[in-house]
């Protein structure tokens, strides 16, 4: 049976920030009314309308945002952010994630540096700036960059040690920098604080991918569901492994993490009958 898994990343907490770029006035808040009202037949008595319901700046961009429109929610937020006089952390975040969405890591980098200058002890705003550096970081290939993303991630944990997110974070970038030990002990601890951290995508969050070819990051995450005793999980990692050219069996019958499972039905058949690998 051929698993399903296919470029599955970490999860990384982004939440919403930026920097100044336009000078756009808005009003402060935008109305939405109600359907246009048809008069009561005669003799009837008609019901009073309501009255028209405002909603903030903020609440309109994260409409926009609600729909993938990031570009409007941008605009949205930074009008929020000039009627806050530039001095609110969240709506500094919340400007960086559209940014980020969009692509433009600059202005994104410039949002989160703002919201953890306005606040720093936001530790979100600090993993989404590790986020940039780590998305900066891939193409081309940067080790300077991953280690930034690593002190990043690192001031984040400082503040939310028990946010399994910045933990699965941090093991990405150690597992691209090849601190391979390092990277399965960050995400053994994100595990032990949520066993469902890779399969629930945070509200506040994005995705990255490893790249398909990288066989070892599918043994490396398989070896650290098997450290918690998720077997299940770490049986599907390993079977992505095996199926893109992992070969070394030997290598997993001796590790002490796949030991801890080795008695597991669907282990054992892996081990006796692996997949033949996908060119």
């Amino acid at each position: 049976m051929k698993s399903n898994i296919r470029c599955t990343g970490l999860i990384i907490v982004i939440l919403l920030g930026a920097s100044v770029l336009y000078g756009t006035t808005a009003p402060t808040a935008v109305a939405v009314f109600p359907p246009e009202q048809v008069a009561p037949a005669e003799g009837t008595q008609q019901t009073p309308s309501p009255p028209a319901r405002e909603i903030s700046l903020e609440q309109r961009a994260d409409i926009y945002m609600a729909r993938k429109n990031y570009a409007d929610a941008a605009d949205y937020y930074y009008r929020a952010l000039k009627q806050a006089s530039f001095k609110n952390a969240q709506l500094w975040n919340k400007l960086g994630i559209a940014y980020q969405q969009e692509g433009r890591f600059h202005y994104a980098r410039k949002a989160y540096s703002n919201a953890t200058r306005t606040d720093k002890t936001f530790a979100e705003a600090w993993n989404n700036l590790g986020t940039i550096y780590f998305m900066e970081a891939e193409k081309p290939k940067s080790t300077r960059k991953f280690e930034q993303s690593v002190k990043y991630y690192q001031k984040a944990i400082e503040l939310r040690g028990d946010n399994a997110t910045f933990h699965m974070n941090l093991g990405t970038s150690y597992y691209h920098l090849k601190k391979f030990g390092l990277a399965v002990q960050e995400y053994r601890t994100a595990l032990g604080l949520d066993p469902n951290v890779i399969k629930e995508q945070s509200a506040v969050g994005t995705v990255l991918h490893a790249s398909p070819e990288d066989v070892e990051y599918y043994f490396y995450m398989a070896k650290a569901f098997a450290s918690v005793g998720n077997a299940e999980d770490a049986v599907r990692y390993l079977r992505r492994a095996l199926e893109d050219g992992f070969n070394d069996t030997a290598r997993i019958q001796e590790d002490e993490d796949f030991k801890k499972i080795n008695q597991y039905p669907a282990f054992v058949e892996l081990m006796h009958n692996p997949p033949v690998a996908i060119k």
